[in-house]
């Protein structure tokens, strides 16, 4: 049982690193504001402007939440090896890519980044088709 409860600790952990680096990022900021905005005027409300525009204010911190959530992640993995590799390079990858500072690099860590992100689902995808294979 307490195993259980720590895998799925270090699961959230994990999640919510993704989700800050994400959200650290401008332009996903920028993404998910106009996608209010399209949701709400599906239900008839028109709404202008960037109804999350305080998010760009809380885009560092959120980074470095994602960064250090990143690292107690991995101090999970290499302590108690519970959670995937798929899962750190996932990770891993949204943390590079949702980098808030040098903006001059930005297409570079989304490169990056979204390497990480493809190796890990080709590993992942190649897992579940090896072993469907057995």
């Amino acid at each position: 049982m307490i195993k259980f409860v720590k895998e799925r600790i270090a699961g959230f952990v994990g999640s919510a690193s993704g989700l800050a680096s994400v959200l650290g990022s401008w332009q996903v900021c920028h993404n998910i504001c106009l996608g209010l905005i399209a949701l709400l005027a599906f239900f008839g409300i028109a709404a202008t402007g960037m109804p999350l525009l305080f998010l760009t204010k809380v885009a560092i911190p959120f980074w470095i939440a994602a960064f250090i959530l990143l690292f107690i992640t991995l101090g999970f993995y290499f302590k108690k090896r519970c959670i995937s590799k798929q899962m750190i390079l996932f990770n891993t990858g949204l943390v590079v890519i949702g980098i808030p500072f040098f903006q001059s690099f930005t297409k570079v860590f989304w490169g990056t980044g979204l390497a990480f992100i493809f190796i890990a689902g080709y590993i992942f995808i190649q897992g579940r088709y090896v072993n469907h294979e057995k």
